[in-house]
């Protein structure tokens, strides 16, 4: 997903290591793993929580891994880091990483789930005093998304569709995602998509009112996130995509099941505040690999033009744990 621009000035995790030379990486594989020390790019995200969570407590280096944490600024800047070799595994969305395949540009697997949404997560969101009071009435409007052809503008189109709205004469404006709240609040645009905790902050600094939720009819549940590395690594890594997978499914379950652990990570890693942290709805944390519900990403990318032929998500997976 994929998702947005805050800057995490937190760059290493507690049990990263820097300054890892790639030559040095690849010659120390402990018996555990083919490669042990791995660089993985993420985002300041809600979404990587749990990878922080695996970090903080140790559970890559119980699978024998040791993981340089590499910001990102997008998924985008992640998926350039992964091509270009400087990352081992790299947070983004799902739809990059099956742009990337459907158009050659890489060969990219799936190691990891990440995130999908739940409810309040993505919203399509306004100021009181916008024309704007529905869904309805985003026909022909200036919607701000954080970039076209992906997340924002698909599922904006999707819930348009869904609802017999057309979305063919929408004017999309490019904007980061801590941009869009002041653009809507100064009526720079009619509307803008938004996930947390960006809406939070935008409710609190401007008063945002939502006008659809983006995770609701055929997009409910949609997968946002993933972690992805070329092929290449994943064939040749085996043993290490497993531990890699293990640790997250580990830290996965454990940040599902109790948000207590998710925002202290959410204020040090993404900064922002404790009481937003507190109040913002969390994406639903996702690690294991499922085919059907993968292939809803290149299908809806497919149904809304961004792909020109079918992609078989589950050729992307990489070999996961047994259960």
């Amino acid at each position: 997903m994929l998702l947005s621009s805050l800057v995490l000035l937190a760059s290493t995790s507690g049990c990263g290591l820097l300054g890892g030379d790639e030559g040095d990486s690849a010659a120390q594989g402990n018996g555990q793993v083919e490669k042990a020390k791995i660089k993985v790019s993420v985002m300041p995200l809600i979404d990587v929580a749990p990878f922080h969570l695996a970090n903080k407590k140790g559970y890559f280096k119980e699978e024998g891994l040791e993981v340089e944490t590499v910001n990102s600024p997008s998924g985008q800047a992640g998926l350039t880091k992964l091509i270009a070799g400087d990352v081992d595994i790299s947070y983004g969305g799902d739809i990059p990483f099956v742009m990337a395949n459907a158009t050659g540009s890489a060969d990219i697997k799936f190691v990891a789930e990440s995130s999908s949404g739940k409810p309040n997560t993505m919203m399509i969101l306004t100021v009181p005093t916008s024309p704007v009071k529905n869904v309805q009435d985003l026909a022909g409007k200036k919607i701000a998304i954080n970039g076209e052809k992906g997340v924002s503008d698909t599922l904006t189109k999707s819930v348009m569709k869904a609802n017999n709205v057309d979305f063919s004469k929408v004017t999309w404006v490019t904007l980061p995602f801590p941009e869009i709240a002041g653009a809507i609040s100064r009526g720079d645009v009619d509307a803008g998509f938004l996930v947390e905790p960006f809406i939070t902050q935008a409710s609190k600094s401007v008063g945002t009112v939502p006008v659809v939720d983006a995770s609701s009819g055929p997009t409910q549940d949609f997968p946002i996130s993933a972690y992805g590395a070329t092929a290449k690594f994943v064939n040749e890594n085996p043993k290490t995509v497993e531990a890699f997978q293990r640790a997250m499914a580990r830290a996965t379950k454990e940040a599902e099941a109790d948000r207590k652990v998710v925002e202290p990570l959410l204020v040090e890693f993404a900064k922002i505040d404790a009481d937003t942290a507190a109040l913002a709805s969390l994406t639903k944390f996702e690690s294991k690999l499922d085919p059907a519900r993968l292939q809803r990403v290149p299908d809806l990318m497919l149904e809304f033009g961004i792909i020109t032929q079918k992609v078989d998500a589950a050729a992307m997976i990489a070999k996961q744990p047994q259960d």
